[in-house]
């Protein structure tokens, strides 16, 4: 059942969404955004979820799909991967995804990629993977991927569509905007491979500290936010050519 709230939300600030076509010579990556067991995997940690959330196994099974589609190819994957230093707090959420553990590696549906050549894997310690991929010496791994592989085209999906998703896309088009990104043109949020978690209110007023997170709304807020931004927001995509309908 669709909340009242949704309905209205989406009738203030509608998003429209476009099918995208990825053609062979699109120089296209995919970029695989904290989709590990400590924020999917029930019961995994203090941010996973706590039963099976239809949008979140929804999101991996449509991620999942593309990284095998992108892999048959051999079309670029970089996959950041949240993971966290025990005593390095990320206020204000509760320790989670600590590196070593299994909460910051990659769902069972996607522990594949590791060993496919066109795959860079980045752990990451903040929200932002942009951010998340610079070096000591001030390079930036996540650039120079942008760079090397001459990308022009980036498809984004993981979670949370609202937090990582978002800072990353929008760190990511400001670093376009600026000239640091060439050849990057276009940056597409796959709306169907998005996914956030859910802390309704009545839940939030009872567990100190937490703030409401209702699921649908900040998942649209989210799409929403990275669309002012510049990026372009997918309902569907596909690999195949369009059918084009001849005229009589």
């Amino acid at each position: 059942m669709v909340s009242p709230t949704i309905d209205l939300l989406k009738g203030e600030i509608p998003l429209e969404q476009d099918s995208v076509f990825l053609a062979d010579d699109a120089l296209t990556g995919l970029v695989l955004v904290d989709i590990i067991n400590g924020f999917c995997t029930v019961g995994a940690g203090n941010l996973a979820p706590r039963q099976p959330n239809s949008q979140i196994s929804g999101m991996i099974k449509e991620s999942e799909r593309l990284a095998r589609l992108f892999c048959e190819k051999k079309w670029p994957i970089m996959a950041f991967l949240d993971s966290h230093h025990p005593n390095k707090a990320e206020e204000p959420y509760p320790p989670h995804c600590i590196a070593g553990t299994d909460e910051s590696n990659l769902v069972p549906a996607l522990r594949w990629i590791e060993n496919e050549p066109n795959v860079t894997i980045r752990r990451k310690d903040c929200f932002d993977g942009y951010l998340g991929s610079t070096e000591a010496d001030g390079s930036n791994v996540f650039v120079d991927w942008v760079k090397k592989n001459q990308i022009k085209s980036l498809l984004v999906v993981g979670i949370c569509t609202d937090i990582c998703v978002l800072d990353f896309v929008c760190s990511t088009l400001s670093a376009r905007n600026l000239g640091f990104l060439t050849p990057l043109q276009d940056v597409v949020v796959y709306s169907r491979a998005c996914a956030t978690f859910d802390i309704p209110l009545h839940v939030a007023r009872d567990t100190k500290g937490a703030l409401a997170h209702p699921q649908e709304f900040m998942h649209h807020v989210g799409l929403y936010m990275a669309k002012e931004r510049g990026a372009k927001i997918a309902s569907e995509v596909s690999f195949d050519a369009p059918k084009i309908t001849a005229r009589a």
